[in-house]
């Protein structure tokens, strides 16, 4: 027991905090933080401070007006903060995207969860997604994140 810990305390570099902003999420929050600072080390980077933000759509439709111009639902709009190599961030979330995403695609609510909030770091991290082999490449790397995820909590109390 007393090894897990010193691993997971060696492996959190980066201070991830989660705001769930009125709206339901259920999120381990150790483990969450823990794969998130690995994933980043995977891609030999190291977070600083993310920010995640959970909200509705209609939330997140007004940050996507005033900040980006874009009249459009979205599930995700990430801010790069950083002023150095270190990952610092803000990543702001529509659940109400998320749960309709994972109808869409057929997938779990948590899985399309891991897939938004890899995505938001993958931005972070340089990743982009505009052109169609971008968009091919990130989700490789989303997949590969999520794969990341369901090994790494099997190594960690839930």
């Amino acid at each position: 027991m007393k090894q897990k810990k010193l691993k997971e305390q060696s492996v959190s570099s980066g201070k991830i905090l989660i705001h769930k902003n009125g709206v339901q999420v259920r999120i381990h929050k150790t483990n969450t933080g823990l794969w998130l600072n690995e994933l980043a080390d995977t891609h030999n980077r190291q977070i600083e401070q993310i920010e995640y933000t959970f909200m509705s759509d209609e939330e997140l439709l007004k940050y996507n007006i005033q900040y980006l111009k874009h009249d459009t639902y979205t599930d995700i709009i990430t801010f790069d903060l950083s002023e150095n190599s270190s990952i610092n961030g803000s990543i702001l979330i529509s659940i109400d995207r998320i749960k309709e995403n994972a109808k869409e695609f057929k997938t779990s609510q948590n899985k399309e969860l891991l897939r938004v909030m890899a995505h938001g770091l993958l931005h972070l991290m340089g990743l982009k997604d505009k052109s169609s082999a971008e968009q091919k490449q990130m989700r490789l790397e989303e997949d590969k994140a999520i794969y990341l995820y369901e090994k790494f909590t099997k190594f960690h109390v839930k």
